[in-house]
């Protein structure tokens, strides 16, 4: 059974040690991990509880076993857009659990004011490129406001409207 929660204070330990891994997190330009210690994870938790629901972050367990985070982020000042983004262990790559997951986060993110959802893996992740386009996010011209000063886009944006 898959399970899909609110992070608690009590889940930061779960999303230190997946954070820390290299293979989850190669993607995203750890390829060693990141390393956090308990004080900024701690801070980290503040900063997403004061956020809420505007900004949410969400722990997976599959038979009670934790596998990964989603997490989103609205944008009040861009037309209402939430970045998007999951990680989840090797062990629970390739079972449903991430598109169940992304899934709750897209509903949560609409629900609480977003109009557009939109994520930006990087063309080597084919596996999460292939689940975006599966949940209906289709390929567009990354928005001038994501586009770092100076440099083309090193990502792929993808996008998939409320309406």
């Amino acid at each position: 059974m898959i399970e899909i929660k609110e992070t608690g204070i009590a889940d930061i330990k779960n999303v230190q040690r997946l954070w820390a891994d290299g293979d989850v997190m190669r993607f995203v330009g750890f390829p060693d991990g990141l390393r956090q210690t308990d004080e900024a994870m701690q801070a980290w938790f503040r900063w997403i509880d004061a956020g809420r629901p505007a900004r949410n972050h969400y722990s997976i367990f599959a038979d009670g076993v934790y596998c990964g985070e989603a997490f989103y982020e609205i944008d009040k000042s861009h037309d209402n857009r939430a970045a998007l983004d999951i990680k989840l262990f090797r062990f629970a790559r390739g079972r449903g659990i991430a598109a169940k997951a992304l899934s709750y986060a897209v509903k949560e993110a609409f629900g609480h004011g977003a109009e557009i959802v939109w994520v930006d893996p990087v063309p080597d992740n084919t596996k999460a490129i292939a689940l975006y386009e599966r949940l209906g996010f289709q390929r567009q011209e990354m928005p001038a406001h994501l586009t770092p000063q100076g440099e083309g886009p090193s990502s792929i944006y993808m996008e998939l409207r409320k309406a």
